[in-house]
């Protein structure tokens, strides 16, 4: 799958490991940069809903049309998909997600 960003922000967090840790903190900076390589190592969205430790879900309400997977605890990074084929992920954000 095909990954992109929403901000040069989340780029730069997943392209150097210490900007990542500055913005998230060590554990959830970890774990975005192995979600991100997960991410792009799925041939599909099916796949990547497959691989139950992502907990990958839709969500629900004003952010209907987007999903979120696990990083830690109650952080998630959320992410549409840009395409028909459903094999571009574009990584909107990292936040902290109580509710669907």
């Amino acid at each position: 799958m095909t990954v992109t960003f929403r901000t040069k922000q989340l780029e730069r967090c997943y392209v150097d490991h210490k900007a990542a840790v500055r913005e998230f903190g060590k554990d959830v900076a970890r774990r975005y940069i192995e979600r991100i390589n997960i991410i792009k190592h799925t041939a599909s969205f099916q796949e990547l809903v497959r691989i139950r430790v992502l907990r990958c879900h839709p969500l629900k309400g004003d952010r209907a049309g987007s999903y979120a997977i696990t990083l830690t605890g109650f952080m998630r990074l959320i992410f549409s998909l840009e395409d028909e084929s459903l094999t571009v992920a574009h990584i909107e954000e990292v936040s902290k997600h109580y509710d669907d």
